[in-house]
């Protein structure tokens, strides 16, 4: 213990700061992380023992954030998000003002946890391309080597590639081979499997948000090979940090929906943007008329959706419980177009993974998606026992099965990725013969917008509802509830950002352009506070 106390000496906490553990772990300015990575470090080894020596993972990324910030979050065994109860646990540590302090929180937290001392730890950890990346790296570190803590670097990885090896180390390879290699074969060979007789309709062009997404996609294709998977890559400057995420980028795409500067512009072809650590997706396209059209996340969750329902189908399992799962920023038109057009029952969640991810697994087959991308379906252990002991009655129910069987494989489970989700649409629009335009034609979003509002104090924005209600400040809510009803299908909300000090205020109605001037007064109003 004491050894904690003289190594935590060379990360001090900065005076006067506050830290929260959120949504995304810890984020904000790189130049303020120095004292919680080290902390997050006694955090890690301290879960792995309470969870009898299983493998914690530790990604250090700030994901669609821009270069100057950085952030870290813990990955639970499984893959999955840092248990909710654990928050506070690293919220307590990363607030301890002094070296002592922390110390005596350390230990608290082995009492309140029930850890046993005796138990050891063990850690992984990576990092996006983030030039604060090594320094903070070093932090954590001396934190885990302070505690004796087992550790291993996977050094640059996407965030998805971190909890995919978290998951294969826990569960001794059943999921796959824990190495980056091993991702690339797993997914690789179901794509291949999935793609066989079929062929995509042209190259996809990907923006890689000059993020760790470039190389790992050039990679990934390349154990695909040329003759299956056609594509072309921009934005993929790595080695000049001030291009993270900078005009370009899921994002980007997201909030400003129009093409990245630069872009070469070819009318019907397919695009497809990721963030800085590779964990969102967001297709896009220019019809032949130069309109910009966005693929969101709602459009990849019902399209993934509809093509599991054919699958079961035609495989003969009809019984299979597939759901979607969405959040209060899901386009109102998907949500009619999943309950009444692919009769499929959805669940509203507050904004953020865990809470999304937990909903799924209610479903044999969940399907969650943000409307900015980050997304992935969960198959539960029953399902999988279901398609793998299904026997067809047919040579078209074999292809069939086969075909769900390989998706499984395909589709990282463990949380949103943009890479395997990449190639699971690329795969559902060869299967379906369609253009992106077909795509996009299976039902018409309601036009949408985002804003986003600097506040003096996001903590003040608290919501009930699944976040599309404001409870405080008073007063609030129902100003808003006044503009919305001035407005034809108009529906408006704000809730604070669980990465920056600010506000995100969303909108939909009838018309662009009184979508637009719905999210502005909505803005002004949020503004005032």
């Amino acid at each position: 213990m004491a050894g904690i106390v003289e190594a935590s000496a060379q990360h001090p906490k900065p005076e006067g700061a506050l830290f929260s553990y959120g949504t995304a772990g810890f984020r904000m300015k790189a130049n303020l992380l120095d004292s919680v990575m080290f902390r997050v470090g006694l955090l890690a080894g301290l879960r792995s023992k309470r969870l009898g020596g299983q493998t914690i993972g530790v990604m250090v990324t700030a994901s669609h954030n821009v270069p100057e910030d950085n952030g870290v979050k813990l990955v639970d065994p499984m893959g999955e998000m840092l248990e909710a109860s654990w928050e506070q646990y690293a919220t307590l540590l990363a607030n301890s003002t002094t070296d002592e302090e922390l110390l005596e929180n350390y230990e608290l937290v082995f009492k309140k946890a029930n850890i046993r001392a005796d138990v050891p730890a063990n850690v992984v950890y990576a990092r996006d391309t983030r030039e604060s990346g090594p320094a903070l790296v070093q932090s954590l570190v001396d934190a885990l080597n302070a505690a004796g803590t087992k550790s291993q670097d996977y050094g640059i990885l996407t965030t998805p590639q971190l909890h995919y090896v978290v998951r294969c180390i826990n569960t001794k390879g059943a999921y796959g081979e824990p190495t980056e290699e091993g991702y690339y074969r797993k997914i690789g060979d179901a794509y291949r499997v999935l793609m066989k007789g079929k062929h995509q309709n042209g190259p996809i062009t990907i923006d890689a948000a000059n993020g760790v997404g470039a190389p790992k996609m050039k990679k990934l294709a390349e154990y695909i090979g040329k003759d299956h998977f056609d594509y072309k890559i921009i934005n993929d400057d790595v080695d000049t940090p001030s291009k993270l995420n900078h005009n370009c980028g899921a994002d980007y795409i997201k909030t400003q929906q129009r093409m990245p500067p630069g872009t070469p512009v070819q009318p019907g072809a397919r695009y497809a943007s990721f963030d800085g650590d590779a964990d969102r997706l967001m297709y896009f396209y220019i019809d032949f008329d130069n309109t910009f059209h966005m693929l969101d996340g709602d459009k990849i969750a019902t399209l993934a959706a509809s093509f599991i329902g054919d699958l079961a189908r035609a495989s003969g399992l009809n019984g299979l419980r597939i759901g979607v799962v969405q959040t209060a920023y899901a386009n109102g038109a998907s949500t009619a177009y999943i309950q009444k057009s692919l009769q499929l029952p959805t669940i509203c969640t507050p904004t953020g993974v865990k809470h999304l991810h937990h909903a799924a697994l209610k479903y044999d087959c969940g399907v969650y998606f943000e409307a900015n991308g980050h997304g992935t379906v969960l198959f539960s252990p029953a399902c999988l026992s279901t398609i793998a002991s299904h026997e067809a009655q047919s040579p078209a129910q074999k292809t069939a099965l086969d075909s769900l069987q390989a998706l499984t494989d395909l589709i990282n489970q463990t949380v949103g990725d943009a890479l395997s989700d990449l190639l699971m649409v690329e795969v559902i629009l060869a299967h379906k013969g369609w253009s992106p335009k077909e795509w996009d034609s299976t039902y018409t979003d309601l036009p949408n917008r985002l804003v986003r509002v600097e506040v003096n104090d996001r903590t003040i924005f608290q919501t009930t509802d699944a976040e599309r209600k404001l409870v405080s400040p008073e007063g609030l809510q129902e100003r808003i509830d006044a503009l919305v009803g001035k407005y034809k299908l108009g529906r408006a909300f704000a809730r604070a950002s669980g990465t920056e000090n600010a506000v995100r205020v969303y909108s939909e109605s009838q018309t662009r352009g009184e979508t637009d001037e719905l999210a502005m007064k909505v803005r002004d109003l949020v503004a005032q506070f």
